[in-house]
């Protein structure tokens, strides 16, 4: 099966120093060797892509903060006009300032 050249080097320049161990399916390793084969890439480095996407897209869901309109108008509109602090606030800043020294 030949590497073009963008997958040599995606090789290359990755330093595999830990690993990641797990068992599939028949199907599952079938299917993967599939897709691989289909993009002339060996089955580690088309499962190391996919993963490490997979990965990133998950990563990137979670740590992205999707608002709908009125929660972006609420949001911005307290950010820009804040409440003033309450006793309860005001008591917690005083008592934090006594707990710090200053």
């Amino acid at each position: 099966m030949p590497r073009s050249r963008a997958t040599a080097r995606t090789e290359e320049n990755r330093t595999r120093g830990a690993r990641l161990g797990f068992r599939v399916d028949d199907r599952t390793k079938e299917l993967v060797e599939r897709a691989a084969e289909l993009e002339r890439r060996n089955l580690t480095d088309f499962c190391l892509t996919a993963l490490t996407e997979a990965a990133e897209s998950t990563i990137a869901r979670h740590e992205a903060l999707v608002l709908s309109e009125r929660d972006r108008e609420v949001f911005f509109d307290i950010l820009m006009n804040p409440p003033k602090p309450n006793a309860r606030l005001l008591r917690a800043f005083k008592a934090e300032r006594r707990r710090a020294g200053s």
